[in-house]
């Protein structure tokens, strides 16, 4: 079903200055790891999945996915047709693109060994508030896996040895860590931190984009 606040917005001078609110929830996981962040519609999925790695404190070390009905979106490789699954430039689709088309809701898979998968969820598009910089963390809950824990089973035995101090492998998770790993706290500065170079580098573009239009004018 259309988000009626989309659909005001193409009735009224389209949607150039309207935010997603989206809620990314990492499956198979309980209790809930989840956060939510806004976005302008006019940002593609590539920019949706920079700041689901900033919000989720990944480092972007992997192969990523987004699949939407029959279509798959990330990193469009030349031998793509090798894969199982012809992926399109996750670039080249914009969010705006899919609130048009009616699609809410979907997944994005992060790091296909261990197989992080998203549900992604476009809750409200609303209008853009001048005085705020996007994309932006808006909260969450419970921090996100580490880096090649393991998958669910091997973050499930990563969660048990952190929270038994005389547990065996203790000592080596937290070497591996570098720290105790505390599950509830979702550092949300580094976060914020993270998401602030994105709305940087968005700032930048669209300062490069003016400047080269005045100069053709």
């Amino acid at each position: 079903m259309e988000l009626d606040s989309a659909k005001h917005a193409r009735q009224h001078g389209g949607m150039t200055d309207q935010i997603a609110r989206i809620r990314i929830t990492l499956e198979d996981l309980k209790p809930a790891i989840w956060r939510r962040v806004e976005l302008p519609v006019t940002n593609s999925l590539k920019t949706l999945h920079l700041a689901i790695q900033a919000c989720m404190l990944f480092e972007n070390y992997h192969l990523f996915r987004f699949d939407i009905g029959d279509a798959a979106y990330g990193i469009r490789f030349d031998d793509d047709d090798a894969f199982m699954i012809r992926t399109r430039d996750a670039a080249h689709m914009r969010i705006s693109k899919l609130v048009e088309r009616g699609i809410t809701s979907f997944t994005y898979t992060y790091d296909f060994g261990d197989d992080w998968r998203h549900r992604i969820e476009i809750e409200e598009i609303a209008s853009a508030n001048p005085g705020i910089d996007y994309p932006r963390f808006v909260d969450g809950e419970r921090r996100a896996p580490p880096e090649d824990v393991g998958g669910t089973p091997g973050f499930e035995e990563f969660l048990n040895a952190m929270a038994k101090p005389r547990h065996p492998e203790r000592a080596s998770m937290v070497q591996w860590y570098g720290g105790v790993f505390n599950p509830t706290d979702i550092s949300p500065d580094e976060i914020n931190a993270r998401m602030a170079k994105l709305a940087k580098r968005r700032a930048q573009g669209k300062a490069a984009y003016a400047d080269a239009k005045s100069r053709d004018s």
